[in-house]
């Protein structure tokens, strides 16, 4: 692309100059303009006529109404008191004062002063000012840190409200972010040097190309924006992804079970079930053969199966948490006695999974099946005193305009729930992606975490609400209040030795909520705390030299006394896994082939899986 004739000279440390803003062609400016204007009549278009035809139904007002009653509570701590009122507003003119006096000083500079001190930086990590206009230029300098002023402002409006419940200051706090994310100058072509140079360089093409991508995006959303975090088009399913060999050898109406090939002579005798997710897919564990922990435990001698949920449609609505128990886990573990003979086997569970996997060892140890001998848990709470992010869509309001949504389908679609995730870290998930996307008109570069991260799932009706209610917001399992099948499960009733991995940055599984979720187990526990976060963290493998991990003793008192006194080990933690696993049971048999006792219906990874949104 080209540039402007002195934005070179700009961007390497030259003066800040006026005509790399000035429009050099503005015929071919105009041209453009009206090309992107055409396509953003597109945009609409595809915006509007899903809705014209019944097929979209705006859920916007939930959010905004929520958010409103939210901000609401904050102001009537701030407006109660006109002391208090009066303080604030203080406070935010003393910070524009500073901006307006730093703003005359670098357009009138003394000859001899120095530059005056910015009246507020950006937090570390923060990479939406790096361009050198935002400090150099008068214009762009005061509107970054009369943003920063603003936004820090609103955000201490939060911490410093007295009175308020913790749900209510978490929403607050995640709101505020929100919108302070949504308003920043640097999503804004006129605010943003960056944006503004590209823009008058190309003549307006980058708006072109971009708007363009708009319509392409809302159009693959059938109405809603579908944001696009990558190139999808290198990767596939099977080709390139999930290409662990193994068959399918058992399928029901919500789990496909896959069996993996082995690549060691001998196997551990106990054969290992995973538990994935539903609201993501089980690839993630296997995204490609140096990422893939499915593989790494093949190759470590164990002898793997997968639960690959369904894609659920309006068929499973009433499929709740007995049924995804029933068949899926359990019906995993029928699988894998048919396929290997064994009836002990280690089993593991990753996040909403792993609270599956936790309230059906409670539920098997009332009815007497005790088929699974230890249980690991990849970043899964079963306490949610202390959830993370996710908390702030979860009150009573919430949840029953959720359930109504849900009533409509029998589920939930997988873009609502790929929409809540992108807005738990939306400085990294959403806006950057804005702004190269639909600005710069630039497509995104592929990558294969981004692809699976795009991949999402519905969540069956039955199962969702029970999720909500019985997780977040009633605490239920915990509580030893859960209904699951007739009876009240209790996870004092899991006595089998748990092996228990929080992830130190974890935004959704908290780190203290699985410390403290530990405790309500019957057996021994072993805590584990690994560096990075809810992805990153587990799937590290050792070979990357990545990260760390902690070990302490047992996971009881203070978290932070813990942490204190744990041992940090660098690397990956799958290798202090493994050792723990063979404490567990260490007896090896020949390996075992899928299909070798059973027919299979198919090769990994399956047909489950390849169901898109």
């Amino acid at each position: 692309m080209s540039k402007a004739p002195d934005s070179d000279k700009a961007e390497n440390g030259g003066p800040s100059t006026v005509e790399q803003y000035l429009v050099k062609d503005p015929e071919r400016f105009a041209l453009n303009m009206a090309r992107m204007i055409e396509q953003a009549g597109k945009a609409a278009s595809a915006w509007a006529e899903p809705r014209e035809k019944g097929e979209v139904r705006d859920h916007v007002a939930e959010p905004v109404v929520d958010m409103v009653k939210t901000f609401s509570k904050l102001s009537e701590y701030w407006l109660a008191d006109p002391q208090r009122a009066l303080e604030a507003q203080t406070r935010l003119f003393a910070g524009y004062m500073t901006v307006w006096a730093n703003a005359i000083q670098k357009v009138s500079p003394s000859p001899n002063a120095e530059a005056p001190e910015d009246a507020v930086k950006p937090e570390r990590g923060d990479k939406r000012f790096q361009d050198p206009e935002w400090g150099r230029n008068a214009f762009f300098d005061f509107l970054k840190q009369a943003y920063l002023v603003t936004s820090r402002w609103a955000s201490d409006l939060v911490d410093h409200a007295e009175g308020l419940d913790e749900h209510t200051r978490h929403k607050a706090s995640f709101y505020v972010k929100q919108v302070s994310n949504a308003i920043a100058p640097s999503n804004f072509i006129l605010t943003n040097p960056e944006l503004f140079r590209e823009t008058v360089a190309s003549n307006g093409e980058n708006l072109v190309r971009g708007m363009k991508m708009l319509a392409e995006d809302i159009a693959a959303g059938r109405g809603d924006l579908k944001l696009r975090q990558a190139d999808y088009a290198p990767f596939e399913i099977g080709k390139n992804i999930a290409t662990t060999p193994g068959k399918v050898i058992g399928r029901s109406d919500v789990a496909e079970i896959i069996q993996y090939d082995p690549t060691t002579e001998t196997v551990l005798k106990r054969p290992l079930l995973i538990c994935p997710p539903w609201i993501n897919k089980y690839y993630i564990l296997d995204l490609n053969p140096q990422k893939s922990f499915i593989r790494w435990a093949i190759e470590q001698g164990h002898t793997v199966f997968v639960i690959s949920w369904i894609n659920p449609d309006e068929r499973h609505g009433a499929k709740g948490w007995e049924a995804y128990i029933r068949e899926g886990l359990q019906y995993g573990l029928d699988m894998v006695e048919k396929a290997t003979g064994e009836k002990e086997v280690n089993a593991i569970g990753y996040c909403v999974g792993g609270t599956l996997l936790a309230a059906a060892l409670a539920l098997l140890a009332q009815e007497g099946d005790h088929r699974i001998r230890s249980a690991t848990f990849f970043t899964t709470q079963v306490d949610f005193t202390y959830a993370g992010d996710l908390k702030v869509f979860v009150d009573e309001d919430q949840v029953a305009a959720v359930e109504r949504s849900m009533s409509e389908k029998g589920y939930l679609d997988g873009t609502r729930m790929a929409t809540a995730f992108n807005m738990l870290r939306s400085g990294d998930l959403i806006w950057p992606y804005v702004i190269n996307n639909y600005m710069r008109g630039k497509d995104p570069l592929p990558f294969d975490l981004l692809y699976w991260n795009a991949d999402s799932t519905r969540m069956a009706a039955a199962n969702h609400s029970f999720y909500l209610r019985n997780c977040y917001l009633e605490n239920n399992l915990s509580r030893g209040t859960m209904e699951l099948a007739g009876r009240t499960v209790s996870l004092a009733d899991i006595t089998i030795p748990v092996y228990n991995l929080a992830t130190k940055e974890d935004h959704i599984a908290p780190a203290l909520s699985v410390f403290l979720g530990s405790r309500y187990f019957g057996g021994d526990v072993e805590y584990v705390m690994a560096g990075s976060g809810h992805i990153a963290g587990v799937v590290n493998p050792p070979v990357a030299h990545k990260y760390q991990y902690w070990t302490g003793g047992k996971p009881v008192g203070d978290f932070s006394t813990w942490f204190a006194g744990a041992h940090e080990h660098a690397g990956s933690w799958w290798t202090h896994w493994q050792h723990w696993i063979e404490c567990q049971d260490n007896i090896h048999v020949p390996a075992r082939k899928p299909g070798k006792r059973m027919k299979t219906l198919g090769d990994a990874p399956g047909t489950y899986v390849k169901v898109r949104v």
